[in-house]
């Protein structure tokens, strides 16, 4: 079975959750420019892969599970996939952010890489806005008045502060999940709820 991890923070914290269940892969990850690894459990090979292209892979069958975070889950809205457990890892928020003083109003524009979550928050608020998609550096777009704020995940903030913006609003505290495709959960579900029974 291939488990795909997304880079970064998260591919950090499942390596040592995978640990806690005695899974560990035969190199590290983090060494190396390899995008497949063999692990101590021959049932298990892990895939790294970018956090947008989880779902996809767990969607199209190749893939059996994935560790990707509730925003990417969120903005993908996929259907072809079961998240099955939160895996309490690589915790953050995703914020709405300006300026000091900045007001939450009508037409508004907001930088983000999120724009689907965006576009439903504020919608959800009466709060027509117009998205300008960018995808790194979310807060230069606001420090330099192209947008009157932006959408970002945040950890502790302390970009946010160092750049003269706060958090106005928190639209959804954000972990990473286990998701796995539908047709390899019915045919593989005594070897996967196992696996989930390690983690609880």
């Amino acid at each position: 079975m291939y488990l795909a991890i997304s880079k970064g923070r998260i591919l950090e914290e499942s390596l040592k959750l995978l640990e806690r269940l005695n899974i560990k892969c035969e190199e590290s990850p983090m060494d190396s420019r390899k995008l497949i690894f063999r692990t101590n459990d021959k049932n298990i090979k892990i895939i790294i892969v970018r956090a947008s292209d989880v779902p996809t892979y767990v969607e199209s069958g190749k893939v059996d599970m994935g560790i990707v975070g509730k925003d990417t889950l969120l903005e993908k809205n996929s259907n072809d996939l079961l998240r099955l457990k939160d895996l309490e890892i690589a915790k953050c928020r995703l914020v709405i952010a300006g300026k000091k003083g900045v007001s939450l109003v009508s037409n508004m524009k907001i930088a983000t890489k999120y724009p689907t979550i965006t576009q439903k928050y504020f919608q959800s608020q009466g709060l027509p806005c117009t998205i300008l998609k960018l995808y790194g550096s979310i807060e230069l777009a606001a420090v330099l008045g192209m947008t009157d704020a932006v959408v970002d995940l945040v950890e502790t903030g302390n970009t946010l502060k160092e750049n003269g913006l706060s958090e106005l609003k928190i639209i959804e505290n954000i972990s990473s999940y286990l998701v796995v495709n539908k047709t390899s959960y019915r045919f593989n579900k005594e070897y996967i709820d196992k696996f989930i029974s390690k983690i609880s």
